[in-house]
């Protein structure tokens, strides 16, 4: 039997290392490729989270680059241990949940674009909206007409970079540039947190953020904003300031039989949506208003052309094919089922989501969550309580900072303050990764159980 090498190993009169170190290399070599296949599959993915910093110079921590980095698994086998040792961020809105159902779609959803399609500024000069492709302004009106849930008739589309360029293009619209003093910009607390960063980020004459629309009194032109359900607390909203001067515009971004009943047509003179909340599609950027007024549309178009030139049309292309696949599937009945169909995956998704976090919330007394309404969906034909997209939850008892007490549990979540509401209050996204939310709920069962001892 030939005895055990431990020491340095001789070839050719040259001193290599131990045999142990050269194993010790070779395993480092094995793990590191590893790793980098597992981040190249997608079984592991680099999130990165400017705030992190921030955080972790509160907690006296080492200070990371000005992109802390963070880890988070995706639905792997063999990472749940690694998940229960990161920072989880339900910070934004990410809609990863979705990603699942589109692997599943295979190619149906696939879109071939040459090198010579998309050279030209233009789209369809015989409309307004001149860079609007007509088969993305056919694939949205089919689908709304579909789902019932706005009335397309009569309206003019104005696509977007996302419905927060368009909303900077209504203020544009909408606010008079001769006016002796900005317009006011209000909407009912808990507000949309982004609203008063997008109104005020430009620094316009034309607009000014004036905060809750309940606390507004001033004799004055203004624009509400109204959204529902509402970002963040899932209501259903209505106009709550009575001026004479006011101009109502609808955020209708979850406005989709996933989230909320569709009770009726949404009839509103200006309503925005978005494709990254109603397929889950946010790296598209993409959205669109329906405009009743021509010539608020106009003034859309003009703002949009002065700020980006029009819009993507491969975005537009490539939206305009899942639109329309997911309308195919529910009016080719005959080759569609429950797991095909896109509002139906994602109400189930939903709904289990929603009934894991009152299960875990309903454990203790440390958290607390609205009561959300209940109706009768005419889309689906089901009766519902509205299930957001995020979750407004309450901090009991002593917790006077909710952000900052579930942040020490590496929970990231957004403030009840960046809302205009109050500390108390957290929103907490609900359409991130499965394995995500599932450590999300475990954490939130274990500080419950802990904090109720």
């Amino acid at each position: 039997m030939p005895s055990k090498v431990s020491g340095p190993v001789k070839i050719k009169g040259q001193a290599l290392l131990p045999v142990s170190v050269n194993w010790l290399v070779v395993s480092v070599a094995i793990n590191f490729g590893l790793l980098l296949k597992l981040i190249h599959d997608g079984h592991l993915q680099m999130v990165w989270s400017p705030g992190l910093n921030e955080m972790f110079n509160k907690e006296n921590e080492a200070p990371l680059s000005s992109f802390s980095a963070s880890f988070t698994t995706q639905a792997k086998q063999g990472n749940e241990g690694l998940i229960q040792q990161q920072l989880i961020n339900l910070d934004h809105g990410d809609p990863t949940m979705y990603q699942s159902y589109w692997k599943q779609m295979g190619d149906k959803t696939t879109v071939v674009i040459s090198g010579w399609q998309s050279v030209s500024y233009f789209s369809d000069t015989k409309t307004h909206c001149w860079f609007l492709e007509p088969g993305f302004a056919n694939a949205v009106t089919r689908l709304h007409n579909l789902v019932g849930n706005a009335e397309t008739g009569n309206r003019h589309i104005v696509v977007g970079t996302g419905s927060t360029q368009l909303f900077q293009a209504v203020l544009y619209a909408l606010c008079p540039s001769d006016a002796p003093e900005p317009m006011s910009i209000v909407s009912a607390a808990p507000f949309y947190s982004s609203y008063p960063l997008i109104t005020e980020c430009l620094k316009s004459g034309l607009y000014k953020w004036r905060g809750d629309a309940n606390e507004f009194d001033r004799d004055e032109p203004y624009v509400e904003l109204v959204t529902y359900p509402n970002n963040p607390d899932g209501s259903i909203r209505e106009p709550v300031v009575n001026g004479s001067g006011g101009i109502l515009l609808h955020d209708l971004a979850y406005y989709w039989p996933q989230y909320t009943p569709i009770s009726s047509p949404a009839d509103h003179e200006i309503m925005l949506f978005t494709l990254s909340k109603c397929t889950g599609h946010a790296g598209m950027r993409l959205g669109w208003a329906l405009v009743k007024d021509e010539a608020i549309a106009k003034k859309m178009v003009k703002f949009i052309e002065i700020s980006s030139i029009g819009v993507s049309k491969d975005s537009q292309v490539r939206a305009a094919k899942i639109l329309d696949v997911i309308a195919d599937t529910y009016e080719h009945t005959e080759t569609s089922n429950d797991s095909t169909r896109f509002f139906d995956y994602g109400y189930q998704e939903m709904a289990k989501r929603w009934r894991q976090l009152r299960e875990a919330v309903n454990k203790g007394q440390t958290f607390s969550l609205p009561n959300l309404p209940v109706g009768k969906c005419n889309f689906s034909n089901r009766t519902f309580g509205t299930q957001p997209a995020f979750a407004w939850m309450k901090c009991e008892k002593t917790i006077d900072d909710c952000e900052t007490f579930l942040r020490k549990h590496k929970i990231l979540t957004r403030g009840g303050v960046h809302f205009g509401s109050s500390k108390k209050f957290v929103r907490i996204s609900l359409i991130g990764h499965e394995e995500e939310y599932n450590e999300f709920i475990r954490r939130l069962s274990l500080i419950n159980s802990v904090e109720s001892l």
